[in-house]
């Protein structure tokens, strides 16, 4: 699994158009500081921010082996919880699509894409989207067990959730703020009426809920140019 994450980041800062932006998506997914990082590498913390503001043109292939080197040395070191989310085996059944995106994308863009609305209208859309995963909400609450429940967060938990087959989207809502793992939006796909009480605890949770009504093929189509 480490040499498995570590090509992945490696190839994502590599490709990406914006290098700084995918340095500090994988920083801020490892949970590491600037300082903790630059420390690691015996550079200054200022190095770390040029690179990540763009002041810095795209590390060479040697910078970003050593940075993403760092990253997982210092996961390592207190106790590999990121590896240990990333090691997520068989996608589950009610995974319907799930990917990650190469750089991150904000709340406004990512409803945008979608032509999606927000339903608690208070919630800030200031977040930032790592990846997605549309879920089968009836294969979900039949067949998701507490063990497979890191699954649908995929290589981020900074990502959409886009649920299926939602009638009222109390359930959802329920096991999200159940669990200690938040996503960065949830979104229902067509659901029949929203419950005023999924919506009490989106909101509660400082969550976007959002409705989606485009197709799940398109839906997929347009964030696959994403990834």
């Amino acid at each position: 699994m480490r040499e498995q994450l570590r090509e992945k980041i490696a190839g994502e800062i590599t490709l990406s158009t914006d290098a700084g932006k995918t340095i500090r998506k994988w920083r801020e997914e490892f949970n590491v500081s600037q300082q903790e990082l630059a420390k690691c590498l015996d550079i200054s913390p200022s190095v770390i921010s040029d690179y990540e503001s763009g002041r810095r043109k795209s590390p060479g292939i040697a910078i970003i082996r050593r940075m993403v080197d760092g990253l997982i040395e210092l996961d390592e070191q207190s106790g590999g919880n990121v590896l240990k989310k990333y090691d997520l085996g068989e996608k589950h059944d009610c995974i319907i699509a799930i990917d990650e995106f190469r750089t991150s994308v904000s709340g406004e863009e990512f409803l945008e894409i979608i032509e999606a609305d927000i339903l608690n209208r208070g919630v800030s859309l200031d977040k930032h989207i790592h990846g997605y995963t549309i879920i089968d909400s009836i294969k979900a609450i039949t067949a998701l067990g507490s063990a497979d429940y890191l699954k649908i967060y995929g290589w981020s938990s900074e990502r959409a959730l886009i649920f299926t087959g939602v009638k009222f989207g109390r359930s959802p809502m329920i096991a999200i703020r159940a669990h200690p793992l938040k996503p960065s939006i949830v979104g229902y796909h067509r659901p029949e009426h929203v419950d005023e009480l999924a919506i009490r605890l989106a909101t509660l949770e400082n969550i976007p809920l959002i409705k989606v009504t485009l197709p799940i093929p398109t839906i997929t189509e347009r964030l696959k140019k994403l990834t």
